[in-house]
C-alpha cells in the first residue's frame, strides 16, 4: 500500500454521519431543496425531486442572478457545487475552497488549501464536495481528500490517499454509515510521465493502480481499500529502453453510489494503461463495510490505452493498436440505482456509448442500449460522467457523437423514448459563433433533472433546459460572454464544465460552472460559476 500523508486538526464534530440524500428507508437531515453531494443522493439520481419553483411553464423566465469569477488559471474549473441550508460549497482551480451564500454569492468563508499539505503539485479541487454531519468532504489534484468544518472552513483532516506522483482525486466522495467512499484515478497515462505533465518516452510506464477507498469520516483513517489491478511488475523495456511495468491503470474516475438496503457500494473503473488484467472497464459491487467484492461485471474484454496511443508514430509504445485493444472505453460515469418492472437495477454509461443495466443483486445484464458512436483509440463519442433518473425516465447524454445527443430511456427496457441532438446552431449563434475553430456540438457534463425538466450543457457554451416529456428545448443561456464576479474579478464562460461537473438545481436556483475544455479565448479573466433564478 502506498505511503499516505495525513494532516489532522481537532475540532468538535457530530458523532455520526448521516446518509446523504433520499436513500430508501433513511432519513435525511437536509431540506428537500438541498443538493448535498455530486449525484444529489446516495442512489446517483442527479434529480432535484423537491424543486417546485422552476417548472416547464416558467423556466423561460430564468435570468442570471450573480456570477463568481475565478482567478486566471491554467487549470479548468470543474468542481460542481454542493448547496446545503442556503450555503454553496465549491473548489476552484486556484487552490482555494469556497463557501458562498447560495442566493447572493456573498462570502461565508474561504479556505486556502495550498499551505495545508505542501507538495510538488498545486492543491486544485477536481471533484465535487459532499456535505454531511457538519463536514465538507472533497479531493484534489494531488491525491488528497479533505474534511472541512462546514460552518467555519477549518481543515479537520487532510489525507493523502495515494502518494503516486500522478495520482489524483476526480471521484466525488459520498458519505454513508460513518465512512467516506472515494476513488482514486491518475494522469500517468495521459502524457507518459510520472506526474502527467510532459510527454516523455523515457518514462518507465506505468506504475499507478486505481483503487476505491472507505475512509473513517471522523478521522480520515483508511477503513478498507479495493485495488482495481494487481501490483505492477517490471516485464521488460519500451523502445526507448525505459523499464516497462504491467499491469497498471484502471483508475476510479467517478463518484460511487450506495444502496443502504443491501449495504452495497457500486463504482465503475477505467482502462488499463499497460498489460491486461484486473477490474478494468468494470462495474464493481462491493460490501460497504469490508470492501469485499459481491460481484463484478467487466464490460470490455481488453482495453489498454494511454496518451501515446494518439501519437502519430507510437511504434512499440501502444501494443493495443496492433491487437485492437487500445480503446479508452472507461466507465467514467457514476452509476444510477433505480427500481423498474419490480426489479432493483443498477445502470451505468460507458465511453463506448453504451448504457448498461444490471440486476443490482447479482450483476446479471438486464438490458443494454447503444447510444453514442464508438471512436477507435479514444472513447470520446460515448457517455462521459453521469446520467439522471427522475423516477420515470433515465436521461443520458453522449459527448462527441456527431452530434452529442440527449436521450430519455425507459428504465425497464432501455427503449429510447425521445432523443434531442445538440442544436445544430450551437456553434453559429452566441459567443461560440466567433470561434468555429473551438466550438463542437458535444455534451461533456453529467445530466441533471428536476420535475418536468432536464438540464444539460454543451461545448458550444450553452446551458439548456429540456422538456422531460418530449425533449424540446425550453430555455437556453449562452455563457460565452464576459462577466464581473461578485468577488470583483472579471470572468468569461465557455464550454459547460465536464470533468465530473454538471448543473445543480436547488431551492429555485440553477448553478453551473463554465470554462471547461475546449477552451474559448479568455484574455482578461478566469472561468465562472453562474447562478440563475426567477
Amino acid at each position: 500500500m502506498a505511503v499516505r500523508k495525513r494532516v489532522v486538526a481537532v475540532v468538535a464534530v457530530a458523532s455520526s454521519v448521516v446518509l446523504l440524500g433520499a436513500g430508501a428507508g433513511s432519513a435525511s437531515p437536509y431540506r428537500s431543496g438541498d443538493w448535498a453531494t455530486w449525484s444529489r443522493d446516495a442512489a446517483g439520481s442527479r434529480y432535484a425531486a423537491g424543486e417546485w419553483r422552476i417548472t416547464p411553464h416558467n423556466v423561460g423566465g430564468l435570468t442570471l442572478k450573480w456570477a463568481f469569477a475565478f482567478p486566471r488559471s491554467a487549470a479548468p474549473v470543474r468542481s460542481q457545487p454542493a448547496v446545503v441550508d442556503g450555503t454553496m460549497f465549491f473548489g476552484g482551480p486556484d487552490g482555494k475552497f469556497y463557501a458562498r451564500d447560495a442566493r447572493t454569492g456573498a462570502e461565508r468563508w474561504t479556505t486556502d488549501l495550498s499551505g495545508v499539505a505542501p507538495g510538488a503539485r498545486p492543491a486544485i479541487v477536481w471533484d465535487s464536495p459532499s456535505v454531511s454531519g457538519g463536514r465538507v468532504y472533497f479531493g484534489d489534484l494531488r491525491g488528497y481528500v479533505y474534511s472541512l468544518d462546514q460552518r467555519t472552513g477549518r481543515v479537520v483532516w487532510a489525507e493523502q490517499v495515494d502518494a503516486h506522483p500522478a495520482a489524483t482525486v476526480t471521484s466525488s466522495p459520498i458519505v454513508h454509515d460513518g465512512k467516506v467512499y472515494v476513488g482514486t484515478s491518475s494522469g500517468e497515462n495521459a502524457n507518459n510521465s510520472a506526474d502527467g505533465s510532459t510527454d516523455d518516452p523515457n518514462y518507465p510506464c506505468c506504475t499507478f493502480r486505481g483503487h476505491i477507498d472507505a475512509l473513517d469520516a471522523r478521522t480520515g483513517e483508511l477503513v478498507w481499500r479495493h485495488y482495481t489491478v494487481p501490483e505492477p511488475q517490471a516485464v521488460g523495456t519500451w523502445p526507448s529502453g525505459a523499464t516497462r511495468y504491467e499491469p497498471s491503470g484502471a483508475g476510479v474516475w467517478s463518484s460511487p453510489v450506495v444502496d443502504p438496503r443491501s449495504g452495497t457500494v457500486y463504482v465503475g473503473t477505467g482502462q488499463n494503461y499497460t498489460g491486461s488484467a484486473g477490474d478494468f472497464d468494470t462495474l464493481l459491487a462491493l460490501d460497504h463495510r469490508t470492501g469485499a467484492v459481491k460481484w463484478r461485471n467487466q464490460v470490455t474484454e481488453a482495453d489498454t490505452w494511454r496518451g501515446l496511443c494518439n501519437s502519430p508514430d507510437p511504434s512499440g509504445f501502444c501494443p493495443g493498436l496492433q491487437d485492437g485493444s487500445a480503446l479508452d472505453y472507461d466507465i467514467g460515469a457514476t452509476p444510477n440505482l433505480f427500481t423498474a418492472g419490480g426489479r432493483r437495477l443498477v445502470g451505468v454509461g460507458q465511453k463506448l456509448g453504451v448504457y448498461h443495466a444490471f440486476d443490482a443483486a447479482t450483476g446479471e445484464v438486464v438490458w443494454r442500449r447503444q447510444l453514442g458512436v464508438p471512436w477507435p483509440s479514444g472513447g470520446i463519442g460515448g457517455i462521459q460522467w453521469g446520467s439522471s433518473f427522475d423516477g420515470r425516465r433515465l436521461y443520458v447524454a453522449t459527448y462527441f457523437a456527431f452530434p452529442g445527443t440527449l436521450f430519455a430511456l425507459d428504465p425497464a427496457t432501455g427503449r429510447v423514448l425521445w432523443e434531442t441532438p445538440n442544436p445544430a446552431d450551437g456553434c453559429t449563434t452566441g459567443g461560440a459563433a466567433a470561434h468555429p475553430e473551438v466550438c463542437t456540438l458535444g455534451h461533456g457534463p453529467a445530466v441533471t433533472s428536476s420535475p418536468g425538466l432536464v438540464w444539460e450543457g454543451s461545448n458550444d457554451g450553452k446551458l439548456r433546459a429540456y422538456s422531460a416529456r418530449n425533449g424540446r428545448v425550453l430555455w437556453t443561456y449562452d455563457t460565452v460572454r464576459d462577466f464581473t464576479g461578485v468577488n470583483g474579478l472579471p470572468g468569461r464562460g465557455g464550454a459547460i464544465s465536464g470533468g465530473g461537473g454538471g448543473t445543480v438545481v436547488a431551492d429555485g436556483m440553477v448553478y453551473v460552472q463554465a470554462g471547461y475544455s475546449p477552451e474559448y479565448p479568455n484574455p482578461d479573466g478566469g472561468d465562472v460559476l453562474l447562478a440563475f433564478g426567477r
